[in-house]
C-alpha cells in the first residue's frame, strides 16, 4: 500500500471518530445528559460501543488505523494537555489534609483492587484498570493506565463502565445525606469528602453545585490532587511492569538483555508530559481565554479516543469480562463511601 493511501485510510477512520465526537459533544449538552453530569468522554464511548455492535463490519476494514490512531496518540496528548486544569498553587490552598487523605484513598482503592481481583479471580488487567478508575479520576486515569499497561481495549472500556455507574450513583446519593444530616459533616469536611472519593471530575462538579459553592470549591481542588497523583501511580505501574517482565524472563532461563522487552523501565512520557503542563500552567503565562481554548480541546481530544476506545469493544467482550469487574467496583464504591467518610470526619481535623 503507498503512503498517501495509507494516510487516507487512516484520515477516515480519525474523521469517523470526530464525527462521532461531535454528536457526543452535541448529545451532552441536551437538558438530560446535563442533568446526570454525564461528560462527552462517557457519551462518546457509548457512541463508539453502538458503532462498534452495529455499523462496524459494514466499514472498510482500511479505516481501522484511524480508530487505533485516535485511541493511542491522541489519547496521551488528552491526558497531557489534561495538566491545564491544574495549579500546584491549587494544591497549597487546601493544604496538607487533603494531600495526605487523597494519598491514602488513592493507595488503599489501587492496592485493595488489585488483591480483591486475584481473589475474584479476574483478568489482572481490567481489575488494575478498574481500581485505578475508582481511585483516581474515573475515565481519565483508566485512559492513563491503559496507555501504560497497553491492554486491550475492551478491557478499558469495561473499566470505564463501571467508573460511569457507580460514580453516577455516588453524585446523586452524596448530596441525598448530606442534606439528611447523616454524615455529620460540615461544608469543609464534605468537600473533603466529595473530591477524595467521588470516580469522575463531572461527578464531583455535579455533587458540589448540589451542595453549595464552599462544598463544590473544595471538592473540585481536593479533586484535583488525586489527578496529579495519577503521574506517581503510573510510573510504579511501569516499574512494576518490568520487574514483572524480568522475573519471567529470568524463569524460562534468560537475561533481560536478551530481549528488545527485558526488564527495561518504561516511563510514560505522557505523565511526564501533564506533569510539565501543570508546571507551565502554574506560572499563569497564558491568558485565560487562551487556557479555556486549549481545555476546550482537550475535553475534545480525549472524547475521540474515548469514542475510539468504545468502537473496539463489542457485546461478546462484555460478556467474556463477566460480572466480576461489577462486583470490584461495588466493593470499592462501599470502600470509598465508608473509609472516605471516616477520613474526613476524624483524620482531617487532626491533620489541620
Amino acid at each position: 500500500m503507498k503512503i498517501s493511501e495509507h494516510r487516507s485510510n487512516m484520515l477516515h477512520g480519525v474523521l469517523l471518530i470526530a464525527l462521532f465526537s461531535c454528536a457526543a459533544f452535541w448529545i451532552a449538552d441536551t437538558e438530560l445528559i446535563r442533568s446526570l453530569s454525564l461528560s462527552p468522554l462517557i457519551v462518546g464511548i457509548v457512541l463508539g460501543m453502538l458503532y462498534a455492535n452495529s455499523l462496524r463490519n459494514r466499514l472498510p476494514a482500511t479505516w481501522v488505523p484511524g480508530i487505533l490512531f485516535c485511541s493511542k496518540r491522541l489519547l496521551r496528548i488528552g491526558i497531557i494537555l489534561y495538566g491545564f486544569n491544574l495549579t500546584f498553587q491549587d494544591i497549597l490552598a487546601v493544604g496538607i489534609p487533603a494531600l495526605v487523605i487523597d494519598t491514602i484513598i488513592v493507595a488503599t482503592t489501587i492496592y485493595g483492587g488489585i488483591l480483591l481481583g486475584k481473589l475474584l479471580k479476574m483478568d489482572r488487567g481490567i481489575a488494575l484498570l478498574t481500581a485505578i478508575g475508582s481511585g483516581i479520576c474515573g475515565a481519565a486515569a483508566v485512559l492513563g493506565a491503559e496507555a501504560t499497561i497497553r491492554t486491550k481495549p475492551y478491557k478499558t472500556a469495561v473499566a470505564v463502565s463501571t467508573v460511569v455507574i457507580f460514580g453516577t450513583l455516588a453524585m446523586f446519593l452524596y448530596p441525598a445525606l448530606y442534606r439528611s444530616g447523616m454524615l455529620q459533616l460540615d461544608p469543609a469536611q464534605m468537600g473533603l469528602y466529595t473530591g477524595a472519593t467521588l470516580h469522575e471530575v463531572a461527578h464531583v462538579v455535579g455533587a458540589g453545585n448540589a451542595m453549595g459553592n464552599e462544598v463544590a470549591g473544595a471538592a473540585i481542588i481536593v479533586k484535583m490532587i488525586r489527578v496529579i497523583l495519577l503521574v506517581p501511580v503510573l510510573l510504579l505501574i511501569s516499574f512494576s511492569m518490568a520487574r514483572l517482565r524480568a522475573r519471567k524472563l529470568k524463569r524460562r532461563g534468560k537475561t533481560a538483555d536478551t530481549s528488545a522487552e527485558g526488564g527495561k523501565v518504561s516511563i510514560p512520557w505522557f505523565a511526564i508530559g501533564f506533569l510539565g503542563v501543570i508546571a507551565f500552567n502554574s506560572l499563569g503565562l497564558l491568558p485565560a481565554q487562551a487556557i479555556g481554548w486549549i481545555k476546550n480541546l482537550d475535553v475534545f481530544l480525549l472524547t475521540m479516543a474515548m469514542t475510539a476506545l468504545g468502537a473496539e469493544t463489542s457485546i461478546e467482550k462484555f460478556k467474556r469480562a463477566g460480572v466480576k469487574p461489577f462486583i470490584l467496583a461495588a466493593l470499592l464504591f462501599v470502600w470509598l463511601m465508608v473509609g472516605g467518610w471516616m477520613l474526613a470526619k476524624y483524620a482531617a481535623p487532626w491533620l489541620m
